[in-house]
């Protein structure tokens, strides 16, 4: 029977886990071999997966795993192996024109594997089964609030949802801030923070970024963008509108990272930031970026335990490739083909 390896994370700041020592038990007592990967900085300590009844391996030790382990993780593969043998389970990254799409899709034909993308591991009727989309809006908005009052402290180092909230509701300034793609998750999220610092959010979904009311977006200190791209859409901000419009607009938090994807609604920076500097400010814009591309890691143990409860469920019949696996990997053969990539 194909077992899961869960691999370590080969970034530094990444210390959220897929699967917690609790899920991963629950794996186990279904009859799945969980193998867990050694990491220095994953937030659950390699004991606990051992006491849930998970073999520990060494970092890395998935390159040497069986042809039919599918491997899980979150972020970015090492660039080596060049051909990639397994199954692999993660953000790929790798479906929208993004930047080293074609290499990463190359490497999986090459070795006869391929990737089952958490971001198109969806149900019957299109919604993702597992997402840290609502802890991406919520850190990313906190992060907002923090900046705007001055208050924001690099590098940036992981908390707890207590401490973090305690850190929003001291202080006050007055601000206007606008979310869109509210009504998503990680519009939810980044609402929810906003009321935490006191500030009541202008809310706008798909109605109000059909006709876009550029003025009105403009007219507020703080944007979030938590939105969901599924095709080409008209930006909602360009350089050249930053540079000849007159606005309060001073900060951007893109919770959405698609900064290098060819749908990208925020073409106003062309790289990401990062924990040591989380805040940028793009040439001849007139405002600050705030762009981290993997915003849940800063509160590791509560955005694990949410993605890894949405998950597991889904882990149980990966084995028996249940309809939700099925379209994610014709999702990846698509992509292969539009690519012009022979799987």
């Amino acid at each position: 029977m194909s077992g899961i390896t869960v691999r370590h994370e080969v970034r530094d700041t990444e210390r959220r886990a897929p699967i917690v020592p609790a899920d991963a038990a629950r794996l186990v007592a279904h009859g799945i071999t969980v193998t867990v990967e050694e990491s220095a900085h994953r937030v659950f300590p390699v004991s606990d997966y051992a006491d849930a009844g998970c073999r520990i391996a060494p970092a890395g030790s998935w390159l040497n795993a069986p042809d039919d382990e599918y491997v899980v993780g979150l972020k970015e593969l090492p660039d080596l192996p060049p051909a990639l043998r397994h199954r692999h389970v993660y953000f790929g990254h790798a479906y929208k024109g993004q930047r080293g799409a074609r290499d990463l899709l190359r490497r999986f034909v090459t070795g006869g594997g391929a990737l089952l993308d958490l971001e198109y591991l969806v149900d019957d009727d299109g919604r993702r089964v597992a997402a840290f989309g609502y802890w991406a809006g919520y850190i990313g908005a906190a992060l907002a609030v923090l900046h705007h009052r001055d208050q924001l402290t690099v590098p940036l180092v992981p908390t707890d949802k207590e401490s973090l909230d305690a850190l929003l509701r001291d202080g006050s300034a007055p601000v206007r801030a606008l979310v869109v793609g509210a009504l998503g998750r990680s519009g939810r999220g980044a609402c929810d923070a906003m009321v935490t610092a006191g500030i009541e959010p202008t809310r706008w979904d798909l109605a109000e970024t059909r006709s876009l009311d550029l003025p009105a977006l403009l007219d507020h200190d703080i944007l979030v963008n938590a939105v969901l791209v599924t095709g080409p859409t008209q930006p909602f901000l360009t350089t050249a509108l930053l540079r000849h419009e007159s606005h309060r607009l001073s900060l951007v938090a893109d919770v959405t990272c698609d900064v290098t994807s060819e749908w990208n609604v925020l073409p106003i920076y062309d790289e990401t930031t990062t924990w040591t500097e989380p805040v940028m400010r793009p040439s001849g814009t007139g405002v600050d970026v705030i762009a981290i591309d993997n915003l849940p890691s800063l509160l590791p143990k509560e955005a694990s335990l949410a993605f890894s409860a949405e998950l597991t469920p889904h882990l149980q019949s990966l084995v028996d490739n249940s309809p939700p696996w099925q379209r994610a990997l014709e999702t990846f053969r698509l992509a292969c083909d539009r690519e012009r990539i022979n799987v």
